[in-house]
């Protein structure tokens, strides 16, 4: 009698905790719902495109013909095919050098960032170093105040840092803005308790540092480490001020000083006509220089995107 009673029980339960075909399949969609679906889907459509299109334009303009550039007959695909921008930056060959010069600069600069940021921002994060906060401080009063050009330029004669390569290196070892963001990642993200049984285990700061705190951060390893990088990449003006040896010359500096030579031969023509066509050939050049100058991290950045997704919030203030 109780078995029979608690048959039908049992399938009620079992009809309930089965899926609804609708939620499973995703079909009987109401009109609304589809009309959301859809305004979604068109929005990331826009966004995507916004994004990605002005890259797009920027490599079909670097290798089309710039009279039709210039006319808007360029849109989506490139027109009367020419490399002529590409041919004179490659053929110079300071490039390479450049290239060379910006690789060891943005490698080392980045390696010592992180080696200097990081346990900074581990030792102000933790609650029982005294006088964190007036550290702190004077972190982040150099984010308001600075010492200007011209002492910034005496002091760094006076350290032999002038045409130096450290010179890209040493003076910009912390950023106080990763510093802060990876302090609020140590603050936040790592459980007090794994340093208490650190200390059980008779770890020291150091070792629970470099054995706990380091292999758990990669996500703000990855955020900090591309901030410096784009930073490294695209510094100009500190080979502009501090830099007279052609040959330790940053990428960035070789690119503008092409670009300046064929616009000055650009406007140097004797006739309309000629100077239209330097003009044609200095817009070629400009288009193949920012590809050239922004494709490296083009190619980087991807390979590094699911951590820098993930860390660039993780250190934000949680409500």
């Amino acid at each position: 009698m109780s078995q029979t009673k608690l048959q039908p029980a049992a399938k009620v339960a079992k009809t309930q905790a089965m899926p609804l075909p609708h939620r499973r399949r995703g079909i009987y969609k109401t009109p609304g719902d589809w009309a959301v679906d859809i305004v979604i889907a068109a929005l990331i459509t826009a966004i995507v495109l916004m994004v990605l299109y002005p890259l797009w334009f920027l490599l079909i303009a670097s290798v089309s013909n710039q009279n039709l550039v210039n006319t808007g007959k360029v849109v989506w695909w490139p027109k009367g095919w020419s490399t002529y921008g590409y041919e004179q930056i490659f053929k110079d060959s300071r490039i390479w050098t450049g290239y060379a010069n910006t690789i060891l600069y943005t490698v080392a600069g980045t390696a010592l960032n992180l080696v200097v940021t990081l346990p900074a921002a581990f030792a102000l994060s933790r609650r029982e170093l005294k006088g964190r906060r007036i550290v702190m401080f004077f972190f982040t009063v150099t984010m308001f105040v600075s010492g200007g050009l011209i002492p910034t330029y005496l002091l760094y004669e006076s350290l032999g840092l002038l045409d130096n390569w450290l010179v890209f290196v040493i003076p910009s070892a912390v950023n106080v803005y990763n510093l802060i963001i990876a302090r609020s990642f140590f603050e936040t993200s790592i459980p007090e308790e794994l340093h208490d049984a650190a200390q059980i285990d008779g770890l020291s700061y150091f070792g629970y540092f470099i054995k706990i705190v380091v292999p758990l951060s990669s996500a703000i390893i990855a955020v900090i480490g591309l901030y410096y990088m784009v930073a490294h990449w695209n510094d100009f003006f500190t080979g502009l001020v501090y830099i007279q040896t052609t040959s330790k010359q940053p990428l960035q500096l070789v690119l503008r000083d092409i670009l300046l030579s064929n616009q000055a031969m650009s406007g140097g023509n004797g006739s309309v006509d000629g100077a239209g066509y330097g003009q044609e050939f200095a817009d070629s050049i400009k288009y193949g220089v920012i590809i050239v100058s922004t494709l490296p991290l083009l190619i980087v950045y991807p390979f590094i995107q699911k951590y820098f997704n993930k860390g660039v919030m993780i250190g934000a203030v949680k409500g």
